[in-house]
């Protein structure tokens, strides 16, 4: 790739997986230019910086970002200690972004709005290997200005797509009337949207981790806002998944969590939907009233939409790209992570060979890159985007040869709607005083996890 000589390399996105692709691009002695939408690095985990995530710090640091860091100071976080979002921009995505390597090359407030090939659409081939990308760029104030580079890798991640309330993959009926009473998917109902929860009927959707532990967060707004109902709607015909195994569970936190979940439904603080595949939306003036595809209603102040998440891929429209039909990751590795079969721990390691696209140069990392499966790890995005560098810089072999050490259990999500590093219920005091100085380097007795050996089983509720 002569160009990349001459041109900037375009990473889309700064957080974890997008600070790492920059980070290791400058060793490998290439120039990255990196685009944020938001006004700061980790805007989008800033929306859920109250949420704890499953695996340790020691998976969450990509080692070419800690190398950048090292100099300046910077004090590495315990190991085995689980952070909150609030955490990992805090104690590590702020103080790289504003390391001189990388401040110099991240423009904040830059909202990429497309990506093609300099003078040509996707139609044209002569010469298109080795014509300079274009990337559109909407910044602060308005202006939009077109960058030209010699490769680009999309780390924008998918939180900003999430999927629709509807069932068959479309939106229910009436939904994008609603809006306003649909909340952001990880509300936090006990602090900063507490209004918005407090004394007003809230219905859950979904059956994963987002799912599980909004609504355990309800019931404990629920203890001190009395007047607090809490409402929740799956797809499937029981909530069986979500509850774990209990006692008998191989995992001690999902089946604690589990076993209150199924607790707080029992007892009736929760009131359970199940079969309900939403299909219309009506806005009324003083709630929302959901219908399910049988004729039932639900009436709610406020939707939480654990629905999951799927890439925007209208962005690359004018790009080559071979996607797998099912989960629209790259189609070398849409059937490594196919939810249907796989979860965290049963991925394999993978890097620029597998995430290649028919567009030379071009690669989808991080979240992004695994279509809409649940399956992604921090871990996962930091040695894709090292084995990519490589390859942009011409060692072959090192792309090729791609390692990961994941831990064993304890960090895998069976929930459509989130990667897997996230998201952990908040801890009680005498939980957080187990996960001290001396805590095990799985996340035990914190948070969600479920560590399936397969993808989804039994009914499918999402």
């Amino acid at each position: 790739m002569d160009s990349v000589k001459t041109l900037p390399i375009a990473v889309i996105g700064a957080g974890p997986v997008g600070l790492a692709t920059a980070a290791h691009l400058l060793e490998r002695g290439l120039e990255p230019v990196i685009f944020e939408a938001g006004p700061t690095a980790g805007a989008a985990i800033e929306q859920w910086r109250h949420i704890r995530l499953f695996s340790p710090w020691r998976f969450n640091l990509d080692d070419a970002a800690v190398r950048l860091l090292e100099p300046t100071g910077w004090e590495s976080p315990r190991p085995t200690a689980l952070p909150y979002g609030g955490e990992l921009i805090d104690n590590y995505l702020t103080p790289l972004a504003a390391t001189p390597q990388i401040a110099s090359r991240l423009q904040t407030g830059a909202r990429v709005i497309a990506v093609t090939r300099q003078g040509m659409d996707k139609t044209h081939v002569r010469d298109r290997d080795t014509t300079p990308f274009v990337v559109r760029v909407e910044h602060d104030g308005g202006e939009t200005r077109d960058h030209t580079v010699a490769a680009v890798i999309d780390a924008s991640g998918t939180w900003s797509t999430r999927n629709p309330l509807g069932t068959s993959g479309l939106p229910a009926i009436g939904e994008g009337t609603a809006v306003d009473r649909i909340s952001s998917p990880l509300p936090d109902v006990i602090g900063r949207d507490r209004a918005a929860f407090a004394g007003r009927r809230a219905l859950v959707v979904g059956a994963g981790h987002s799912a599980a532990n909004t609504l355990i967060n309800l019931a404990d707004l629920a203890k001190d806002e009395t007047d607090t109902r809490i409402l929740w709607a799956v797809r499937g015909n029981s909530a069986e998944k979500v509850y774990g195994g209990g006692d008998a569970d191989g995992l001690p936190a999902r089946g604690q969590l589990g076993s209150r979940l199924r607790r707080l439904v029992e007892a009736g603080t929760i009131e359970l939907h199940t079969g309900f595949g939403i299909a219309a939306l009506k806005n009324l003036d003083s709630h929302v009233s959901v219908e399910s595809v049988d004729g039932r209603t639900i009436d709610a102040d406020v939707i939480v939409p654990c629905t999951g998440f799927r890439p925007d891929l209208g962005i690359l429209r004018e790009l080559r790209l071979n996607l797998d039909p099912a989960v629209e990751a790259p189609t070398g590795l849409g059937p490594l992570i196919d939810p249907e079969f796989h979860s965290c721990g049963t991925v394999p390691a993978h890097g620029a060979k597998v995430l290649a696209h028919p567009e030379k140069d071009f690669y989808i990392v991080g979240m992004k890159s695994y279509g809409r499966a649940p399956t992604f790890l921090l871990a996962t995005g930091y040695e894709q985007v090292r084995s990519v560098a490589a390859a942009l810089a011409g060692d072959q072999e090192s792309a090729d040869t791609v390692h990961l050490e994941l831990p064993e259990t304890g960090v895998c999500s069976a929930d459509a709607g989130t990667s897997c590093d996230v998201p952990a219920a908040a801890t009680t005091a005498s939980q957080e005083s187990e996960s001290g100085c001396c805590a095990a380097p799985e996340p035990a007795f914190v948070g969600f996890p479920t560590g399936l050996a397969h993808g989804r089983s039994g009914t499918s509720n999402q």
